[in-house]
């Protein structure tokens, strides 16, 4: 018998979903958990049980060692469309081209040429976040 359990964002992280599609299900009572505190944690059996297959263990982060993640929205007005799409090609691709061991990073891009302007939604590790505004500062500043 496995004793272990997940978070929402653990499970969510396994089948590939959204948390608040978890979330959802949980609320549903499709897939069962247990609340403790504010939180939700789901028994490794339930969530076999849920997605009908067996489900590997989630990666355990080694005791006593930190993470952090960071969400950044920066919106940029007066930007024209060339220079948008020049920003955009280098933070996907800067999210894209990273090594095995290295954490995710998540870009999302978006320009409404009406405006000219332009949103960009940043996931990442801290020093990962700080890296790539200073790649849009210089992009910007050009």
């Amino acid at each position: 018998m496995n004793d272990r359990f997940y978070s929402v964002d653990q499970v969510a992280e396994l089948l590939g979903l959204h948390v608040r599609t978890v979330r959802s299900y949980v609320r549903d009572g499709r897939l069962a958990a247990v609340r403790i505190g504010k939180q939700y944690r789901i028994a490794h059996e339930d969530l076999e049980a849920f997605t009908g297959r067996p489900v590997p263990a989630a990666p355990e982060e080694p005791a006593g060692q930190r993470h952090s993640e960071v969400t950044s929205v920066v919106e940029i007005d007066a930007v024209d469309a060339r220079t948008a799409d020049r920003l955009s090609t280098l933070l996907t691709s800067a999210a894209a081209h990273r090594g095995p061991d290295e954490r995710p990073l998540r870009i999302e891009t978006v320009y409404d040429p009406g405006r000219a302007r332009m949103k960009v939604v940043i996931l990442g590790g801290l020093a990962d976040t700080a890296r790539l505004f200073d790649y849009m500062e210089g992009v910007l500043d050009s």
